[in-house]
């Protein structure tokens, strides 16, 4: 049996090759699908594919923002002057200072300008590259690895909810099935009250039109199929959470059924009491929806 999962959840795992330091920060909320989002530093984006492989293989749906940094030591970086830009700058600022008439910037100033002084990586080996990249999937694995965890600690408490949730809509079932307006004898007798009223206001109705009054009223006045198939909607509700796993859009559309059945008892009860069990149904119904939204 496997647990029910949520869509919402948080992560982050920390990761080091040589001295790099790296961290992944994986974040999801629901969605009607598998929605994958993933930032990169610089020199590492050739790493989505793979990323995109390790989310997909541990979850099914969810929004999913994947973020990493990395924190190279100073020392290994290289700093590089574009001599090019440098001149074509210093050039552009001389020529602008004197058509206004102001000092020209000072060297830091036009040092500081994007793209002049550029700062890399020293080349890695091919064998030293592939190590790098298996370090930072690792963190990866080991963030979703947190992540899987949080979502299905966040799916037990859902689960709980649901089973609440479901109880008490049973309960109201039950209860519709005790109300007086459902038995029999009060069908009956609600029934010749209404045939009565027509015949009373509708002297000389032929017998077609009054046989089609009266089949139109004993279905009105009979919500034991509605009651009978909401039973069996939480019988099935009960085995999706039994069932665990991916179940949300089982749920979604159960949820719906729950709420056309709950609809149509509204729409027949012709009894303040039965009026306020369907009104209770319809309560708790929206209750199970909105928990099911985060159901993955």
């Amino acid at each position: 049996m496997a647990a029910l999962s949520s869509m919402t959840g948080f992560a982050r795992a920390e990761g080091q090759w040589g001295a790099d330091r790296f961290v992944w920060e994986v974040r999801s909320v629901n969605a009607r699908g598998l929605d994958v989002r993933c930032r990169f530093p610089a020199g590492l984006e050739s790493l989505e594919a793979d990323v995109r492989a390790l989310i997909s293989a541990d979850l099914a749906r969810g929004s999913v923002n994947a973020n990493l940094t990395v924190a190279t030591d100073a020392s290994r970086q290289s700093v590089a002057l574009n001599r090019a830009a440098l001149d074509e700058l210093v050039a552009a600022a001389t020529a602008a200072a004197e058509e206004y008439g102001v000092s020209p910037p000072k060297l830091d100033a036009l040092l500081a300008v994007r793209g002049v002084v550029e700062v890399g990586e020293p080349a890695l080996s091919e064998e030293d590259r592939a190590a790098r990249f298996a370090a930072v999937l690792e963190a990866c694995k080991s963030a979703m690895d947190s992540l899987v965890a949080a979502r299905r600690q966040e799916g037990e408490h859902l689960s709980a909810l649901l089973s609440g949730h479901i109880d008490r809509l049973e309960a109201l079932v039950k209860a519709a099935r005790e109300s007086a307006a459902t038995q029999p004898e009060a069908l009956r007798a609600r029934l010749e009250k209404q045939i009565a009223d027509i015949l009373a206001a509708s002297k000389g109705l032929d017998e077609t039109r009054l046989t089609q009054e009266v089949a139109l009223l004993a279905t009105k006045a009979d919500v034991r199929e509605e009651l009978d198939r909401l039973a069996a909607h939480i019988a099935a509700a009960r085995a999706l959470l039994k069932e665990g796993g991916v179940v949300g859009r089982k749920f979604d559309f159960l949820t719906q059924e729950f709420g056309r059945e709950a609809n149509t008892l509204c729409s027949k009860a012709a009894d303040i009491e039965l009026t306020r069990i369907g009104l209770d149904m319809k309560s708790v119904i929206d209750q199970i929806r909105e928990q099911v939204q985060n159901v993955e």
